[in-house]
């Protein structure tokens, strides 16, 4: 449970963040100082040990990265080959902190399979492992972290893009086991996972991985701040009845907490933003993120400035100015979100039940063009010069979301998705109560901006029959006009239910009459 080597690997981060941004380096020196002593009293011939809770791997990759000393690296390596050696563990107990998965410390690296324990700690180690991966071309490595990012997409994700289900713990829980009722999803956890996605996307170069990060990013993480930048969840809950309460629910955010780690990762991770929408490889220029915003970059030892304009994610047109001095051929990859392709997840986990014949499209300067996708991405070549203009055209359709069978909660059930966002309903826009509500196949919804709602939203709108319960305790059901809400934005106008699967069927609904 030591956090020692927790703190400095949060001192590094904190210490590269702040050079990056002022090129100072009275803090960097600091942590360089500590980095250097760590370096010292860890590694081969010296102290072993696996880290308590990790993220010191993280911060050890990223001080090489900015310093280029080998010792940084070393010594991550060597902290991620010091798990699964402790010889003091239970390996027959069921128990997670007996046995030391609680800790991803049952087993060596190189052969885990399986996303387990403590979810951020696993968050942090995934995200050191893809680094170390990448860094130093370990086979063994990448296999591994392959393997378990696999698992997490296949069976331990929930449809919003949270992780780490079970509330003992804060862990995660065994595969398929994603409860609505008692679901943790701690915020911290999201963060872990877009750290960890974003570099599996450095190490492999496909868009999957930005699909998962942006689901995460714009759903289970950002529900973690309330819309007035002051409030925040702890945990995420996929549904909230007036009638069933558990030891972990939060049923609106707090301004702080007993351990207040989610608040500060918040802060950290919102200024980071904008270092995950581009990436470039010889002269690959990948676009991931969607998002207002002006860019300069250096491609073919040439000044590039992209600047991006759209209504995003409400909206699907994009448009992409290129400005270049001189003309200059590169590749300009626009990533096709797997939702824009009929997959809404790149796994068997989720999938839409209503297919979309519409495709994305594509135009240069006014024209459109055919373009062929690799890993996810549309590859447009081009001898781009000042004022060129690419324009990317995603269908934003309502989709309907239904589960693996393997997730018995959801079995019966509908989620609902529009571009990247997944929706919920609230108590506020439907009459008070969310748990009633039933969403036939055959429901059509339409779409309506609302400006003066929740900061400005998109909502969603249907005719759908609730189940009422009359004074005899007799059950019927009654026709209402029913409002989905963008998931993150809920729990801003009060306390009261919500809910984010819904069932198709009277006979699928839970009824809790009390």
């Amino acid at each position: 449970m030591s956090h020692e080597l927790y703190n400095a690997g949060h001192l590094y981060e904190a210490a590269v963040a702040h050079f990056l941004a002022t090129k100072k380096r009275n803090l960097l020196d600091i942590a360089l100082k500590n980095a250097d002593l760590v370096c010292s009293v860890f590694g081969p011939g010296k102290r072993t040990v696996a880290p308590g809770h990790e993220i010191v791997e993280m911060g050890l990759v990223k001080l090489f990265r900015v310093t280029g000393k080998q010792e940084y690296l070393n010594t991550a390596k060597f902290f991620i080959e010091a798990r699964g050696q402790y010889k003091g563990y239970d390996s027959k107990s069921k128990d997670e902190w007996k046995n030391g998965s609680y800790w991803q410390d049952d087993k060596p690296v190189v052969m885990q399979d399986e996303a387990v324990g403590h979810a951020v700690r696993a968050g942090y180690l995934y995200a050191a492992v893809a680094d170390i991966a990448a860094l130093t071309g370990s086979d063994s490595l990448t296999k591994a972290i392959d393997r378990i990012f696999e698992n997490v997409v296949g069976k331990k994700i929930y449809v919003q893009g949270s992780v780490g289900a079970i509330g003992d713990g804060e862990r995660y829980g065994n595969n398929y086991e994603l409860p609505n009722s008692t679901a943790y999803n701690e915020t911290c956890a999201s963060i872990a996972e877009v750290y960890w996605y974003y570099r599996m996307f450095l190490l492999h170069g496909d868009a999957k991985y930005i699909d998962v990060l942006e689901k995460t990013l714009y759903n289970g993480l950002i529900s973690g701040i309330g819309l007035d930048g002051k409030s925040f969840f702890y945990t995420n809950a996929m549904e909230i009845r007036n009638s069933f309460t558990h030891k972990d629910i939060e049923r609106e955010r707090s301004g702080w907490f007993e351990c207040s780690c989610c608040p500060t990762n918040v802060c950290r991770l919102i200024p980071s933003v904008p270092g995950y929408m581009y990436a470039l490889k010889d002269d690959n220029l990948f676009v991931n993120l969607f998002i207002n915003s002006t860019v300069d970059l250096t491609i073919n030892n040439k000044p590039v400035q992209v600047v991006q304009q759209n209504n995003y994610p409400w909206e699907g047109n994009l448009k992409f100015t290129i400005n270049s001095a001189k003309a200059n051929a590169f590749n300009l990859l626009l990533r096709i979100p797997g939702w824009a392709q009929n997959s809404a997840i790149p796994s068997d986990l989720y999938k839409f039940n209503n297919n979309s014949d519409a495709k994305p499209t594509i135009k240069v300067n006014g024209q459109n063009v055919e373009y062929t996708i690799q890993n996810g991405y549309a590859v447009i070549k081009g001898n781009w010069k000042k004022n060129d203009v690419i324009e990317l055209n995603l269908p934003m359709e309502v989709r309907k979301v239904v589960a693996n069978e393997k997730i018995g909660n959801d079995i019966g059930k509908v989620a609902l998705q529009r571009g990247p966002l997944m929706y919920c309903a609230e108590w506020a826009d439907n009459n008070g109560k969310t748990s009633n509500i039933i969403i036939p196949a055959s429901t059509d919804f339409t779409t309506e901006f609302k400006p003066a709602v929740l900061n400005g939203i998109m909502t969603l709108k249907a005719e759908v029959p609730a189940v009422v319960i009359n004074g005899n305790e007799s059950i019927a059901t009654q026709k209402q006009r029913f409002t989905a809400i963008p998931y993150y934005s809920w729990a801003n106008r009060g306390k009261g239910e919500m809910t984010v699967w819904f069932p198709t069927q009277v006979k699928d609904i839970e009824l809790l009459t009390k």
